[in-house]
């Protein structure tokens, strides 16, 4: 498999010829937490945290396997049964036991009108990623797929052999036609390795993840929410390049789609993010 680069000033990528979904494609570690009492309880009487404690280690396991399947299904992915190790751990250490840490930056300047958030001007500092291009047939397979074993490297399938620690946003790199009207396949997904790993990153058993040095990096960022799926994407892409005074400092043809929250809240908060130019 190509690997590709995924570093934050942009990169190649052909555009695709499909039309986007009606729905979000994205599975990400925010998933591990979106279990209502209903989804885990046959009685859905009792909270989450006991329900957990009155099950058996394996049977919560098939239960969290069977809800990521269920859920994956409607995008015509599927999810391994040995998905159900991390899966499990990323629930345990997520629930309350392992804190979340955001990507740092530096915030240069906000442009609000009558109160509301039009974007704001970040600078990132220069950070390890483990990331993976994926190439599946449509848009939400290669998300799904690439964060699947970016899941397997976060819980155990590194060099230390341990569970590394979550951060936010997980970031996906999406690539468009010279006019945005098509995001490629060809999609990064994308994970900032938590402060304590920075200097010397985990590598990935897994050959088709790659640690990468991203580059220190000016954003605009605008906050959207609601499901990231193709049509949003390009409706965020259009309405961020409105709101910037001057869009040709920016990459044209690479953007970046933040995600902080679970994708089937009704609510979900997401960011869109260009690239200044270098």
């Amino acid at each position: 498999m190509d690997r590709g680069g995924c570093q934050m000033s942009g990169g190649g990528g052909g555009g695709g010829d499909r039309s986007g979904p009606e729905e979000s494609g994205m599975i990400t570690l925010e998933d591990l937490e979106s279990f209502s009492e209903d989804q885990l309880s046959d009685s859905g009487n009792g909270s989450l945290e006991e329900e957990a404690e009155t099950m058996e280690d394996d049977e919560q396991s098939d239960r969290l396997l069977q809800y990521w399947q269920d859920v994956a299904r409607g995008h015509q992915v599927e999810v391994a049964q040995d998905m159900a190790e991390p899966i499990n751990q990323l629930t345990s250490n997520n629930s309350g036991r392992s804190t979340r840490e955001h990507i740092p930056f530096t915030l240069l300047s906000r442009k609000e009108k009558c109160g509301e958030l039009l974007y704001e001007k970040r600078h990132y500092e220069k950070g390890h990623w483990a990331c993976i291009t994926m190439r599946e047939d449509t848009y939400e397979q290669s998300i799904c797929y690439g964060f699947m074993k970016i899941m397997r490297y976060i819980c155990q399938q590194n060099s230390l052999g341990e569970y590394l620690g979550m951060t936010l946003p997980i970031v996906t790199v999406v690539r468009t036609n010279e006019n945005h009207s098509v995001i490629s396949n060809d999609v990064t997904v994308a994970y900032f390795l938590p402060a304590e790993h920075q200097a010397q990153p985990p590598q990935p058993q897994d050959n088709d993840i790659i640690i990468e040095i991203w580059p220190a990096t000016t954003v605009f960022t605008r906050p959207f929410s609601g499901p990231t799926n193709e049509v949003t994407i390009i409706n965020q892409i259009s309405a961020m390049a409105e709101q910037l005074d001057s869009p040709g400092l920016c990459i044209n043809d690479s953007f970046i789609v933040a995600g902080y929250t679970n994708p089937a809240h009704s609510n979900r908060q997401n960011e869109i993010w260009f690239l200044e130019r270098r």
